[in-house]
């Protein structure tokens, strides 16, 4: 086993890892944190049979952009983690029929693709292109029909998207602009004719009088008697 074997292996372990976990965590965010994770691990795989550019799309656009804007729609949305496990072992089992079924037709779409003796050998003119240009020369030649395909179909979930983010929430203020345009005068405004009211004026306050001072008690003095010989 060479080094570029045990790296396969590595990868494609850490890869399942985070594959299974991004389906088996309970919090949205972290299954978003996962999936980052397994593509990092996919690009990395990609590099290892020599398609960098495929590698470097995959960290750029996906990583960088696409689950930048999961995150994003994940805490606009602020969906409970509660609310989605309800009823999950209810439904496994369709789920696990359905995901057993997906599996086999992938396997028997993808497997032919993996055979080494049916790949075509490339002419030198056409390996010194290299391998990007190659590519954009089959993606818009042979697969410009499932290349628009995907682009509706990711234009279709960015609109879906916001369109989530919009519904009414009780935490939430907003206004309604068609309702604004359709109001009228008569619909804001309304004048009443009511009889005028005069209120009695209201009576002085009642000032309380000051309280009456208490003198202070005299105490009586000693007075010495006069000395023999002494006038009064």
């Amino acid at each position: 086993m060479n080094i570029d074997t045990a790296l396969f292996y590595v990868f494609a372990a850490v890869l399942l890892f985070a594959s299974f976990r991004v389906i088996t965590a309970r919090s949205p965010v972290y299954a978003a944190l996962f999936l980052v994770l397994a593509f990092f691990n996919a690009a990395c795989i990609w590099m290892l049979l020599r398609a960098e550019f495929l590698a470097i799309v995959l960290v750029l656009v996906y990583v960088g952009a696409v689950m930048v804007l999961f995150l994003f729609v994940v805490m606009m949305l602020d969906v409970g983690s509660e609310a989605l496990r309800e009823g999950f072992w209810t439904h496994f089992p369709v789920a696990a029929i359905v995901g057993v079924v997906i599996a086999l037709e992938m396997a028997a779409v993808l497997i032919p693709g993996t055979r080494l003796t049916d790949a075509p050998v490339l002419s030198p003119a056409a390996m010194k292109l290299g391998n990007t240009k190659l590519l954009g020369i089959e993606v818009y030649t042979n697969y410009l029909y499932p290349l628009q395909i995907a682009a509706v179909l990711l234009l279709v979930a960015i609109i879906a998207a916001i369109a989530l983010t919009l519904r009414k929430r009780k935490d939430s203020k907003y206004q309604n602009p068609s309702d604004q345009v359709r109001v009228r005068a008569v619909d804001r405004m309304r004048v009443v004719k009511m009889k005028a009211v005069v209120e009695p004026p209201a009576p002085p306050p009642v000032v309380a009088p000051p309280p009456t001072p208490v003198a202070a008690p005299t105490t009586p003095t000693a007075t010495a008697a006069p000395a023999a010989g002494e006038k009064k």
